[in-house]
């Protein structure tokens, strides 16, 4: 946590802004683990979902203006008059909505005026809060929505919105369920926080330090060893961080200067962690909390999203791995130093953390359990075993594991602010009908080919995700970008995965690479080099989207006999183009050559089912790629054999 949340060294506020907040954000991870646990049952109160939702944010409204000073990432010194009453006006305005929920929800279409004040200040009070916490774009795109639900039947065409007074918009963005107190804001307080809870107790109890130092065991002697460890720990953290950058800042202080000594150039040491770390918004379990909102946009189980993600994953990381190797070889770079390495029987002796992931699967796909209770399961785990064993001889003490109550309220803070924002998109879409205008325009302009609407939406969620954090991109590419996808058949679970994947690559993709240019400030390095040196390390990233919406063998959809066959040409695939791409495999390789490995691996990545006889063109880039990683063998031999003639 930054010191402005905290309130750790430097903090001067008052004691009061320092115990509310921590009150506030306590409270919030609190309520959350007992709506999970159907505490209300215990009490015999009715409380409908969306009436806990405007709690939570109840909660989180004043919570932010505690929290977030005017001028973003300025340090949070004291808490001016101004903000006590931001605070107070939140608490009160959404603790409103609150208790008159059951009366007011019937109501909306009457514009009641009570509702409608409190839900006027609530929203702009939210925008506020999410500048503060994100930047401005994000409640600019809001507010531009709100602007077309009032002005947009002055348009002229298909785009022209129904008329909207701004009495009714306020009432209904406020308290409909397809608004604020909508589906994002419901994963938000209910499933990720459970996670953020989960994750905060693992980071307390050395899970974190865990899962590094197995990765530097494992990877830190080989060439690159570093860009190898820094890609591990990224992917094992990202998958659980909620946050690209995020991702940076805590792995990347670690891994970009072992890179830098390793012999990588700045900018790619930079592109790698970059690359590593917007990977784990794409890699099970967690998703940077978009899994949890993709189930619940597409109904399908949890579980089913997982499963859909993880191999395409896998393959963003064999890519990343691919390349590090390769670019380690050509550097000459050679693995850490042994004392970069960390105690071997140390690092083993925190083995058992490998088993609250055990219960938090088993608990999902074994027994069904909802998400929220899967991650509480987990943390329990944790707990125990955290206080029993300890990490490296350090045991932490009861009171740093309640700290996570604290951790956790504030870690959900910015998601909860943005999924706000994400309900005043998605309920303009519905109430002005700008989400069927959307559709019908991209399926229309990308009619009759399939490849060149794809095309379109990859360019329009790059640009849209830029400056975003993970949930925001995902909810709005979700709402605009996926629906026209799956309207010319695509899989649904294929076009939801499309968005976020290209919506991701805004973190890595110039000018606005918020994730390369976070890693390129930790290395000292420039930021556009770096964010285009992240494009190439990153490629596999612009690919496999298109693949798995050809192939749904991809995301495991299919015969087995298909989905093996389909993955394996994939990783040869890769394997190849990676080669092409970093000019190099077992010595330099020239441009003839380079260009073609680069055939052949696009042959082999070409899924089978892509057209009538795919499957040949895999089979000959997969054959003709291994004849050339023969010649190449043998080529390298005959260099290293005394009075050979070198191959040319």
């Amino acid at each position: 946590m930054s010191e402005s949340r905290t309130g750790a060294a430097g903090d001067a506020r008052s004691p009061a802004a320092r115990v509310g907040a921590t009150l506030f954000a306590v409270l919030l991870t609190l309520l959350s683990i007992g709506w999970a646990l159907d505490a209300q049952l215990w009490f015999k109160l009715t409380v409908f979902p969306a009436q806990f939702y405007a709690a939570m944010l109840s909660l989180a409204l004043p919570l932010a203006f505690l929290v977030f000073p005017v001028r973003r990432r300025a340090p949070r010194l004291f808490v001016p008059w101004y903000d006590w009453i931001f605070a107070a006006l939140g608490f009160a305005a959404m603790g409103y909505l609150t208790w008159e929920y059951q009366r007011l929800v019937d109501l909306v279409l009457l514009r009641p005026p009570d509702a409608v004040a409190a839900g006027a200040v609530a929203i702009i009070l939210s925008l506020e809060g999410l500048r503060r916490a994100t930047g401005n774009t994000l409640p600019i795109i809001a507010i531009a929505f709100i602007a077309f639900a009032l002005l947009g039947h002055n348009l002229p065409g298909d785009l022209a919105a129904r008329p909207n007074d701004w009495e009714k918009l306020t009432a209904y963005l406020a308290l409909d369920v397809n608004g604020v107190l909508g589906l994002p804001l419901a994963v938000a307080t209910t499933i990720v926080i459970a996670f953020l809870f989960f994750g905060q107790l693992l980071n307390l109890s050395g899970g974190s330090r865990f899962f590094t130092d197995i990765a530097t065991l494992a990877m830190g002697r080989f060439r690159g060893g570093s860009a190898k460890i820094a890609v591990v720990a990224s992917g094992f953290f990202g998958s659980v961080s909620g946050s690209a950058v995020a991702n940076v800042a805590a792995t990347g202080i670690v891994t970009i200067p072992m890179i830098k000594r390793d012999g990588y150039p700045a900018h790619k040491a930079a592109a790698i962690e970059a690359v590593a770390s917007t990977g784990g918004q794409l890699m099970p379990p967690v998703m940077g909390a978009s899994a949890f909102i993709m189930a619940e946009f597409l109904e399908i189980p949890y579980a089913e999203v997982v499963l859909a993600a993880l191999v395409p994953a896998i393959i963003y990381y064999i890519a990343l791995f691919i390349q590090a190797d390769l670019e380690a070889a050509k550097l000459g770079a050679a693995g850490v130093t042994d004392q970069d390495l960390p105690s071997r029987r140390g690092a083993l002796s925190g083995l058992y953390f490998l088993l609250p992931f055990v219960v938090l699967i088993v608990a999902l796909f074994n027994f069904n359990q909802p998400p929220e209770l899967a991650a509480l399961f987990g943390a329990v785990v944790v707990v125990v075993l955290a206080l029993l064993f300890g990490y490296q001889g350090v045991r932490p003490g009861v009171r740093t594991m309640l700290s996570a109550f604290e951790g956790a309220g504030y870690a959900a803070l910015d998601i909860i602010l943005v999924t706000v924002a994400a309900g005043v998109v998605i309920g303009v879409l519905g109430i002005s009908g700008l989400g069927f205008s959307l559709t019908l325009a991209l399926v229309t302009i990308g009619e009759g080919s399939l490849v060149l609407l794809l095309l379109l939406a990859a360019g329009v969620c790059i640009i849209l995700g830029m400056g975003l954090p993970t949930v925001g991109v995902y909810v709005l590419l979700a709402a605009l970008v996926a629906p026209a996808l799956v309207e010319v058949g695509v899989l649904p679970i294929a076009a939801h995965l499309y968005v976020l994947y290209f919506g991701m690559m805004s973190m890595i993709t110039p000018p606005v690479a918020i994730a390369a240019f976070a890693a390129a400030g930790v290395a000292k390095a420039d930021p556009m080099k770096s964010g285009w040196s992240a494009v190439r390390f990153g490629w596999m990233a612009y690919i496999v989207p298109l693949l798995f919406v050809i192939s749904p063998a991809l995301l495991l959809r299919g015969e087995t006999g298909v989905i093996i066959f389909t993955i394996a040409t994939a990783i040869v695939g890769v394997w190849l183009t990676s080669i092409a791409i970093a000019g190099f495999f077992l010595r330099p390789l020239e441009a003839p050559m380079r260009c073609v490995f680069g055939i052949v691996g696009i042959l082999a990545l070409i899924p089978a089912e892509a057209f009538a006889g795919g499957i040949y063109t895999d089979i000959v880039g997969v054959v003709v790629g291994l004849v050339l990683v023969g010649y190449e063998y043998y080529a390298s031999r005959l260099r290293r054999v005394p009075g050979s003639v070198p191959a040319k």
